[in-house]
């Protein structure tokens, strides 16, 4: 994960984090992402970040890393009709 500079920071739009409003944890990447998630959680677990903010950066993070959509639908096959009958 490249670091950011303040500069580069300074630059990226507000949407880029995952709590905006405050400019904290930055997400330009899958990394950056991924990172955000683990700190959110770390935060957390100390007391230092609500539930709410929590669960605005997972739901960030996740939509980033592609984990927000539902997993696909298994359906059994169905039987064959020259399968043997028992």
């Amino acid at each position: 994960m490249a670091d950011l500079t303040e500069k580069q920071r300074d630059k990226m739009k507000a949407k880029t984090f995952g709590l905006p409003e405050e400019r904290k944890f930055p997400m330009p990447d899958r990394k950056h992402a991924a990172n955000a998630k683990a700190r959110a959680s770390q935060q957390y677990n100390k007391g230092n970040l609500s539930e709410a903010d929590k669960a605005k950066i997972d739901r960030k993070a996740d939509k980033m890393l592609g984990e927000d959509k539902p997993a696909k639908k298994e359906y059994p096959m169905p039987p064959s009709r020259f399968q043997k009958k028992d």
